[in-house]
């Protein structure tokens, strides 16, 4: 008899996941969720056609089980980007602080796509990729998190 695999399984490793598909992007997009970046931590190469930001994300992967939860800094790298358009960011305020609520896949014609990425106050990042290829990968070991709580969603 085989057993499902469950999420404790996992241990304590850093994430390391690339997503090729919209179905890999909904799990990349919810560990990814409630990470914080200043607007100093993103960038796009256009000659590697490369978007990555340095996020802070949120440890949901370790659920209840941390007492204080923590974060851990998080590589989120996007590649064959063509295009990069943000609405509702100031990239000028070095200070500015953004929140990424979620990550949306809108394919297009032949494997292209416009991926966006979702911020707090109706602030977006639209990437008009070739194909949809993203990857998630812990570079630092977690942290506790400054507010010592988790991120909290009101309904």
């Amino acid at each position: 008899m085989t057993e499902d695999a469950r999420f404790e399984d996992a241990g304590e490793r850093p994430v390391s996941l690339r997503a090729l598909d919209a179905d890999d992007l909904k799990v990349i997009a919810s560990l990814a969720q409630d990470a914080v970046f200043p607007t100093t931590e993103m960038g796009f190469d256009s000659r590697r056609r490369r978007f990555a930001i340095l996020l802070n994300r949120f440890r949901w992967e370790v659920g209840g089980r941390r007492t204080p939860p923590e974060r851990v800094q998080s590589v989120l790298a996007v590649e064959d980007v063509l295009r990069v358009a943000t609405q509702g960011v100031d990239r000028a305020d070095p200070d500015l602080v953004l929140s990424l609520l979620t990550i949306e896949w809108e394919p297009g014609e032949d494997g292209t796509g416009r991926l966006t990425l979702v911020l707090a106050g109706d602030g977006a990042i639209a990437l008009d990729v070739e194909a949809l290829e993203v990857t998630l990968k812990d570079v630092t070991k977690p942290y506790v998190a400054p507010s010592r709580k988790a991120p909290a969603h009101p309904e």
